[in-house]
C-alpha cells in the first residue's frame, strides 16, 4: 500500500508530480521574472528549490526545522514560526512571498491571520497555496471525506490507514496529526487574501487546490 501512495503522490510521474507541475506552469506564468526576484517561501525546504525547473536569484527559506548545513549560495534559511516572525526578517526586502501547503498547519483562525498578516507584510506580491476543503479525498491521508470526520474517527484513520505517509505510534500521535491539518475554503481564503486573485488547480474538472496570487 506504500507503493501506492506512492504512485499517487510521491514518484516523478505520480498524479501528485502531475498536479505541481501543471502549478508551476501556472506560476512560472504569473512570475515570469521569477530569476530575477528576491524571493521568501514560508515553509519550503532547500530540495524543493534545487529540484525547481527554475529558480529565483535568492531564496529566504523559513521553516519550524532546523537550517540544513549544505545551504547553496542562492539561498538563506531561518529557523522560525511563520506566524511569528522576528522583525530581522519582517524588516527584510523581498519582491515575493511562497507558501505551499503550510496555511492549513498553523493551527486556527487567530494563528492564519498572523501568518496572512506576515505574507501581507513581506512583500507586494505573493503565491499561497492551500488544498481546497471540498476537494472529495484530503490530500494528506488519502482518505475520501477526512476532513468532515470526527476527531476521534480522524484519529483511528490516521493510526491505521496504510496510505498515511507516517502512521502516529499512539493515539496521542494520532490525534495531534489528525488535528495538526484544517484545509481552508474559499470563502476563508478571500477573507485572509482580499486584494488576491485566487487561481484553482484543478483535478477531474474538480477544484482540487486554491492559491492565492497577487501580482501587483
Amino acid at each position: 500500500m506504500k507503493s501506492l501512495r506512492n504512485r499517487f503522490v510521491d514518484a516523478p510521474d505520480s498524479v501528485g508530480a502531475r498536479a505541481r507541475q501543471r502549478r508551476w506552469n501556472t506560476f512560472m506564468s504569473i512570475f515570469p521574472d521569477l530569476t530575477d526576484m528576491t524571493v521568501i517561501d514560508l515553509g519550503g525546504t532547500a530540495e524543493y528549490w534545487k529540484r525547481a525547473p527554475i529558480r529565483p536569484k535568492h531564496v529566504h527559506i523559513v521553516n519550524l526545522d532546523p537550517v540544513p548545513d549544505d545551504l547553496p549560495d542562492w539561498a538563506r534559511g531561518d529557523t522560525a514560526d511563520a506566524c511569528e516572525l522576528p522583525e530581522s526578517i519582517l524588516s527584510g526586502s523581498y519582491d515575493l512571498v511562497i507558501s505551499n501547503s503550510v496555511i492549513e498547519h498553523v493551527g486556527g483562525h487567530v494563528r492564519r491571520l498572523q501568518f496572512a498578516d506576515a505574507v501581507h507584510r513581506l512583500a507586494d506580491r505573493h503565491w499561497i497555496q492551500c488544498p481546497y476543503r471540498y476537494f472529495p479525498v484530503e490530500p494528506h491521508v488519502l482518505f475520501p471525506g477526512f476532513q468532515f470526520l470526527p476527531v476521534a474517527a480522524r484519529a483511528r484513520i490516521v493510526k491505521k490507514w496504510p496510505l498515511v505517509h507516517t502512521n502516529p505510534a499512539d493515539r496521542a500521535g494520532a490525534l495531534r496529526d489528525a488535528m495538526g491539518v484544517e484545509l481552508l475554503s474559499l470563502t476563508e481564503m478571500r477573507y485572509y487574501f482580499p486584494d488576491s486573485k485566487l487561481h484553482f488547480d484543478r483535478m477531474a474538472g474538480l477544484v482540487k487546490s486554491v492559491i492565492a496570487v497577487k501580482n501587483r
